[in-house]
């Protein structure tokens, strides 16, 4: 039987790739310590993900295990030798990651070296996906010429009509300790690819969201928009007018892409993972969506600083990514995302 070992397993993206996975008849197993609820408090905590995964997977092992502790994870893979390995864990939060930035570096950047070396030592042939970010690529997107529209930024350039390549630098500009962070594990995933042969990828996700997200202020754009028009809450928007854009992949997509990976791996690749220009929408876009579906309209407050390293307009070039592995494509749209998202909230809402 295959095994496949997620991190952050009770997470959004993790929690989807156990279930996707399960249902295959893989042997799951799950690492994940709840950690967003230290980072985020009660709204971030996982634990009721992580439950329901136990309660309705037969073939799922949770793991209740901290990937900082070296000796632990070294151990975990040695037993397990998994056929693949998708690491979801991270600290995920711009702002966190200034006032904790030993806790940020350590979950980061150590622990994805800690899984990366006790992979090498325990299982080098399996595929190992990395859930990188595009804040690698700090703030140097905000150098690409923009236009205003009514409701949103836009590429003035006609070279990025379709979004940023995996070929934009990713040095010499300001990513928040964070996305410093990120950029220490994305290249060293690419290294274990390039100098020990490897198959590894690092993904550069956008916005990643779904139905099971945990979404709070400090991370999880859609889904915290989403629970703040649920709920009456007044949601803060931070600089660029609430014109500022983010492409955004549904869970389910991200999960078909490292299926196709992990059935054809290649060595030390990056790939930019979003929803592309189709899925791309601002924050007053994104208001008048919600309130569409909901019937709320949306209560906010604008605060004229922006986040330090914030993208004014990202949009993600998928060309690499389908050019790689042709049978895979966006399946989700932004309303269909929305509607599921809310549905969700309203559930747990009870």
């Amino acid at each position: 039987m295959n095994t496949l070992l997620v991190t952050g397993s009770s997470g959004l993206i993790g929690s989807e790739v156990v279930e996707s996975f399960s249902r295959d008849g893989w042997q799951v197993h799950g690492v994940d310590n709840n950690m967003r609820a230290d980072f985020f408090g009660p709204g971030g905590d996982t634990r009721w993900n992580q439950q329901r995964l136990v309660a309705s997977l037969k073939n799922f092992s949770h793991h209740e295990l901290d990937i900082r502790n070296r000796p632990a994870v070294l151990a975990l893979l040695k037993e397990l030798k998994p056929s693949a390995i998708v690491h979801a864990a991270a600290q995920p939060s711009h702002d966190l990651a200034a006032s904790r930035p030993f806790d940020d570096f350590d979950v980061n950047a150590v622990g994805t070296l800690n899984l990366l070396e006790a992979a090498r030592l325990a299982c080098p042939e399996s595929p190992f996906v990395h859930m990188s970010t595009n804040k690698v690529y700090g703030d140097a997107p905000n150098e690409i010429a923009l236009k205003e529209l009514a409701q949103r930024w836009d590429y003035a350039d006609p070279a990025y009509a379709d979004g940023i390549k995996e070929t934009f630098r990713i040095d010499q500009s300001k990513h928040s300790i964070f996305g410093a962070s990120k950029v220490a594990g994305d290249v060293m995933v690419q290294e274990y690819g390039r100098y020990f042969g490897m198959p590894t990828c690092a993904l550069r996700g956008g916005c990643l969201t779904g139905p099971n997200h945990s979404g709070v202020e400090l991370h999880g754009f859609l889904s915290y928009l989403i629970k703040c028009n649920l709920e009456g809450r007044t949601y803060k928007v931070f600089g660029y007018l609430g014109k500022q854009v983010r492409d955004n992949i549904h869970s389910h997509d991200v999960v078909q892409f490292m299926r196709r990976f992990i059935a054809a791996p290649r060595s030390g690749e990056v790939y930019n993972l979003g929803g592309g220009r189709a899925n791309s929408v601002s924050i007053l876009e994104a208001f008048d969506l919600i309130a569409s579906i909901s019937g709320q309209p949306m209560s906010h407050e604008y605060v004229d600083q922006n986040r330090a390293g914030d993208h004014i307009c990202y949009i993600s070039n998928l060309d690499k990514m389908k050019a790689h592995y042709p049978g895979w494509s966006i399946t989700k749209d932004l309303p269909t995302t929305f509607v599921e998202i809310h549905a969700a909230w309203l559930k747990r809402k009870g």
